[in-house]
């Protein structure tokens, strides 16, 4: 069932979307070779902490930590660690913000000191592409409309559409309906009505967009060892457009 948002509610959303948002341009202040994502781990939770909120994804299925931090072939939902980061790397820090039981999720990708041109085109055209689908989530659209317009600039660029992780549905609830891929034909899904919130949030790869799942039952990589990227917005579906929830 899709739950319809109000106005107050979305408003709620989008204050828990600031913290997260300001979280995310200190982070990239952050990203330097030598720091660990174990640090910025505990920069997140210090600073959530600070603005009264919580990382809604620590707990969540046993999940230990406040973000998700992939590195380089990982996909998504990679534990932070003590491994510092290199230059040439890319990193992508994802997080869930709880404030007063209202949630915000979004990821981004950051280079690390000096990254190859492939590298920089895989970050620059994802985060395209995760524009392209927000332009399309307008009241009257279907979900395939997002989904197209991502697909179609990823692969016109030369990279691949993760299929295995999509978008979702959030509220007072991390994964809510409806599910958004990030892939497929246009004209398909639901149509879009005013009050949804999502996630819009690609994941691109340079090769394959084929994942493996890491021993430890959560870090999702790519199959050949090529880079993935990922950019996520929540968003809010009203009558006067697309309102980016986690705007930085």
């Amino acid at each position: 069932m899709i739950i319809l948002k109000t106005k107050d509610e979305i408003e709620q959303m989008r204050k828990a979307g600031e913290i997260l948002a300001a979280c995310h341009r200190e982070i990239k202040k952050l990203i330097r070779p030598g720091i660990t994502t174990n640090e910025i781990d505990q920069f997140v939770e210090k600073f959530l902490k600070q603005h009264g909120a919580t990382p809604e994804q620590k707990g969540y299925k046993g999940y230990a930590y406040a973000t998700c931090a992939s590195v380089n072939d990982v996909i998504c939902h990679g534990f932070p660690s003590a491994v510092p980061l290199k230059d040439g790397d890319i990193v992508t820090i994802d997080m869930v913000v709880n404030l007063n039981g209202w949630l915000a999720d979004s990821a981004w990708s950051y280079p690390v000191g000096n990254v190859s041109e492939q590298a920089a085109k895989l970050l620059a055209v994802t985060e395209a592409s995760m524009y392209k689908g927000i332009e399309q989530a307008v009241v009257g659209n279907r979900i395939g409309d997002v989904s197209n317009a991502i697909q179609k600039y990823a692969e016109s660029n030369g990279f691949s559409v993760v299929r295995d992780f999509i978008g979702h549905g959030i509220g007072q609830d991390m994964h809510e309906e409806p599910q958004v891929p990030h892939y497929g034909p246009p004209g398909r899904g639901i149509r879009l009505k005013a009050g949804m919130v999502m996630t819009v949030e690609p994941m691109l790869n340079t090769g394959a967009w084929q994942s493996k799942i890491d021993s430890d039952g959560w870090t999702a990589r790519t199959i050949d060892g090529g880079l993935s990227a990922q950019y996520e917005h929540t968003i809010a579906i009203t009558d006067d457009g697309p309102i980016i929830l986690t705007k930085q």
